[in-house]
């Protein structure tokens, strides 16, 4: 079986408090197998991205629709500002994440190579921070210190130690360009759905009494899935993860359709 089932029987184990279920996710033989598979793959590594750009997309451009269906100042308007902050919005989110990725690389990076040179030309140095470290964990200064024999015999293992125990550092092994592509994919896809039923508009007179409905509820069935598909991410439940992001998403398109209604004077509504 593959390591996401063993992790999947693992959860379940835990969730239902089956002994039976957990005790099979931890089964030697399952674990070793685990052990020699490749951890992850793209689709998992940019899961997080994708979700929470999608959720950023709906709730931001809904707010805006919310917003100016709240002033009554049309369906053009709409798609005007709408599609203008979806695109915006986007691209600024999508630099964000490739900026945001990009300096925790290099800032890990820099970390490693001065690591690396200390483990090098200072190896008694480091082997004491290291030994510290293991006694402020709660080991015993016998047993520190052979976990720093078996750590340093390899400097590729002992620099990987130091970036962990020392500087609580991780690789991320996300690329950039990846990350923003998927934040920018998921943001357009996501934040159209507000939008649909103006561009479809466009082709077929819809009434704005009708569009602005329809807008709300194919926003709220998008939120909802996009809250639940957020448990691939934090594993929680996906009722309760949907209903949470409904409710924050409804909350923020009630603000701006207030907003919009109190100042829909200055619109020219």
């Amino acid at each position: 079986m593959s390591i996401s089932k063993r992790l999947e029987d693992a959860r379940a184990g835990y969730e239902k408090k089956n002994l039976q279920l957990s005790a099979s996710a931890h089964d030697p033989a399952r674990i070793a197998q685990a052990a020699s598979e490749k951890h992850g793959g793209a689709s998992h590594q940019y899961l997080g991205d994708m979700v929470y750009g999608g959720l950023d997309g709906i709730i931001t451009t809904f707010a805006v629709v919310s917003g100016v269906a709240g002033a009554d100042l049309g369906s053009n308007i709409i798609l005007i500002l709408g599609l203008a902050n979806l695109f915006a919005d986007g691209f600024s989110m999508a630099t964000g994440a490739y900026l945001s990725s990009k300096s925790d690389q290099e800032y890990y990076e820099r970390e490693r190579q001065r690591e690396a040179w200390e483990v090098e030309y200072f190896p008694d140095g480091e082997r004491a921070e290291l030994l510290e470290l293991y006694v402020n964990q709660g080991y015993s200064r016998e047993d520190a210190t052979s976990l720093v024999d078996i750590q340093s015999k390899d400097p590729k293992r002992w620099v990987d130690t130091m970036m962990v125990n020392e500087l609580g550092l991780l690789p991320d092994e996300k690329k950039p360009q990846m990350s923003a592509l998927a934040t920018l994919v998921s943001f357009i896809i996501a934040g159209s759905v507000p939008l649909l039923v103006y561009l479809l508009g466009l082709l077929v007179p819809i009434p704005s009494s009708i569009a602005f409905p329809i807008s709300l509820g194919l926003s709220g069935l998008a939120l909802f899935g996009l809250g639940a598909s957020k448990t691939l991410v934090t594993g929680l439940k996906p009722l309760r993860s949907g209903l949470e992001m409904l409710v924050v998403g409804g909350l923020a398109a009630g603000v701006a359709y207030v907003v919009g209604a109190l100042l829909k004077g200055i619109g020219g509504g």
